[in-house]
């Protein structure tokens, strides 16, 4: 038997329990992954409050970024090993099909999503496909691990492949004190962008210079847009990365500059937005999305991280027993980086 999360009823608080349950076995092609720890995204988040029910499996264990040991190898399985240390992708995927075979594993036409689909990693073991999982060098601790691909790779997803940040362009990421922006943020420096990091909270302000940020815009004093505006001679920024949506959506649009590229990583609101399409055709802009991450990418990162050009930001580490809490500190948006659960045993 394992000790594992569920999620008794969604809410604000959600009800909570930790529950002894048996532990999976690998099928043919399936691993049985010893959990090291699992981040704690939003999506969680949402899942636990009631507000993201579309695709959930009834009674599901949540948690997609995991991070941990494999334990058992099904009949079949070749990629990895007993005892090697590995990470997941966000999807449980096949292997075999066309989107699979061409680098886009998190987007596989017969997978289902990890702790969403499928159970996922709030638990001490978990099942799942040996394309789904990434091998990892010793260099990188197994709790900081956890966040390699969600939020880390998901981030280097969208501002290399989808924005194209390069040398010398000016990059805006808000939501820079989160978990996706705190690490997108990271990585346009590390590809030689100059970032601005918009961030709404006061106690978070001294956080983002050391991390390679040239400016920190705080949104309680004016709308970031001017601040962009003002810093840039009027000109606006080459890229947005935002991650939060909906909420800053207009005063992100109001920030690239000609030809520039709006980049959408993350959506807490669930809003729509009012759009004047003569904004983005008079700009010649360009309003991608970006979301999952790739087998490849998630072995970038983890070079960088490897090379030190970036670093995972662990907000805080506790035990299943305190999922309660972490639900409470994410909401409360007081979290810089990502929070993570592990199950020790």
């Amino acid at each position: 038997m394992m000790r594992a999360l569920f999620l008794e009823k969604p809410g604000r608080p959600p009800v909570l329990a930790v529950k002894e349950t048996p532990i999976p076995s690998p099928g043919p092609g399936e691993v049985l992954v010893e959990v090291a720890a699992c981040g704690f995204c939003h999506h969680d988040l949402l899942v636990m409050a009631g507000v993201l029910r579309r695709g959930v499996k009834p009674g599901v264990i949540l948690g997609h970024e995991i991070s941990g040991i494999v334990a058992q190898v099904g009949e079949g399985a070749r990629l990895v090993e007993k005892g090697d240390r590995v990470v997941s992708l966000l999807t449980n995927a096949c292997g075999q099909c066309e989107r699979c075979l061409n680098g886009r594993e998190h987007r596989c036409l017969h997978g289902q999503g990890i702790g969403h689909g499928r159970d996922g990693g709030f638990a001490e073991w978990v099942v799942l496909s040996e394309f789904s999982l990434v091998k990892i060098p010793e260099s990188i601790d197994l709790t900081g691990a956890a966040l390699l691909a969600c939020p880390m790779g998901v981030a280097l997803q969208a501002v290399q492949h989808v924005a194209e940040v390069g040398p010398g362009n000016i990059t805006v990421v808000t939501g820079a004190g989160g978990g996706l922006g705190i690490h997108a943020l990271q990585i346009a420096v590390a590809l030689g962008s100059r970032v601005l990091a918009v961030t709404t909270s006061p106690d978070k302000l001294g956080r983002f210079a050391p991390l390679g940020a040239e400016e920190v815009l705080h949104t309680g004093e004016l709308d970031f847009s001017e601040m962009v505006l003002a810093l840039t001679e009027d000109l606006g920024a080459e890229v947005v990365i935002d991650t939060v949506g909906s909420v800053l959506f207009p005063s992100s649009l109001r920030s690239l500059a000609q030809f520039g590229r709006l980049v959408l990583l993350g959506e807490v609101a669930g809003k729509p937005v009012e759009l004047n399409l003569a904004e983005i055709i008079f700009r010649d802009a360009q309003v991608l999305g970006s979301s999952g991450v790739s087998r490849s990418v998630i072995e970038q990162v983890a070079d960088m991280v490897s090379s030190g050009q970036v670093k995972p930001v662990v907000g805080g580490s506790m035990p299943l027993e305190e999922a309660a809490r972490a639900f409470d500190l994410l909401s409360s948006r007081s979290v810089l980086g990502r929070l993570v659960l592990t199950a020790p045993r």
